[in-house]
């Protein structure tokens, strides 16, 4: 997630610089046929055009605001999470206690069991933050395509893409635990499955009475209501047959600008002309004139078609990498990060040990 209050320009032109050369490419072969070899027929109306254009635009426009709300939902179920998490923690540490124990236990070993319990939503969270940068086949051709490399590899690193979970997960539950779980195909729903099974032990054996066991439990399938929703936004993508059909219009659009607006600018050039030629005060130099605008001027149409090509392709392609806030782009959510500041939030309310340092990352750009 990009963190500053804009955008950088030279950011947004690095970004898209390739499809800048195509559009000006794709605006100056149809000028040069125009106009060096004299293909006056090679020209559309800009009416139709222009009613193409203002459809095209709604299409991105309802694909921007359906990709934005993937976006802030996303956001919203961490939210939930960095909450539930709080309350778990709190929970953990007044619900658990010798009041109803049967063999009365250690300070300390209380505090251990607290620990587990922390830890172990901790690995919860690592497990689902893993799940959620798995690749996707509509997330491809993102995380491969060039200017998205670009950007991945300026940053620090990609925690997911660097690390391999074993050696992150292994730090917060036990080498038994972690067996079972790695063996299974959806390790968080392991580990909160894990979690309800220790609480039911810790139950019988009398540290936690009936109602806060429910209490506890709820907050578990809380979690998994959580993570329900998360796998609910990665697992389905924004409708196929919609980003398709959006994507072909837009390129429908930008390859027929160039054949519109070329001869808008050659008749504007007429009408400079004219008006030279007519007015006395540029009479002197209206031949010039005359011989320079009524050629050339149709030039101007490149950087003018390809500046209208750029905006409509950037605004598809912003919504096309909003539509999936897991993949760790600039656009995204930034999970890993906010992964950490619960994990450091959450061990510092039962007064743990060893609690690492938030992440470091580059170029205002966290994940």
């Amino acid at each position: 997630m990009y963190t500053r209050r804009i955008f950088p320009i030279k950011g947004i032109i690095k970004w898209t610089r390739r499809y800048i050369y195509l559009f000006l490419l794709l605006a100056t072969i149809p000028v040069i046929l125009f106009e060096i070899f004299r293909w006056k027929w090679l020209h559309i109306p800009w009416l139709p055009l222009g009613v193409l254009g203002t459809a095209v635009a709604f299409i991105v426009s309802f694909k921007n605001n359906a990709s934005y709300d993937r976006l802030w939902e996303a956001r919203k179920i961490w939210g939930g999470i960095v909450n539930a998490s709080r309350s778990w923690t709190i929970q953990v540490k007044d619900f658990i206690t010798n009041d109803h124990a049967k063999e009365k236990c250690t300070e300390a070993a209380l505090k251990s069991i607290h620990r587990e319990l922390v830890h172990r939503h901790v690995a919860w969270l690592t497990a689902l933050r893993y799940q959620l940068r798995k690749d996707k086949p509509w997330e491809t051709h993102l995380k491969n395509s060039k200017s998205n490399r670009e950007f991945r590899e300026a940053q620090l690193f990609v925690h997911e893409d660097s690390v391999p979970i074993e050696t992150v997960i292994k730090d917060y539950i036990s080498e038994e635990e972690y067996n079972i779980v790695a063996s299974k195909a959806n390790l968080a729903s392991q580990i909160l499955g894990i979690q309800s099974k220790r609480l039911r032990e810790l139950k019988q054996q009398g540290y936690i009475e009936d109602f806060r066991h429910m209490e506890m439990n709820a907050m578990l399938t809380e979690f998994y209501t959580l993570q329900g929703k998360s796998e609910r936004i990665k697992n389905f993508p924004y409708p196929r047959q919609f980003a398709t059909l959006n994507y072909i219009f837009m390129w429908s659009f930008v390859l027929l600008v160039p054949f519109a607006i070329m001869k808008e600018f050659q008749d504007i050039g007429v009408e400079i002309v004219a008006y030279l030629t007519e007015n006395p005060a540029y009479f002197e130099i209206s031949q010039t004139i005359e011989m320079f605008i009524g050629r050339h001027f149709v030039w101007f149409s490149i950087p003018f078609s390809a500046l209208i090509g750029w905006v409509f392709h950037t605004m598809e392609a912003i919504g096309e990498n909003t539509e999936n806030p897991f993949e760790g782009g600039p656009n995204d959510v930034p999970i890993t990060d906010m992964s950490r500041g619960i994990e450091i939030d959450i061990r510092q309310l039962i007064d743990d040990t060893d609690i690492p340092e938030p992440y470091t990352w580059k170029n205002d750009i966290v994940m």
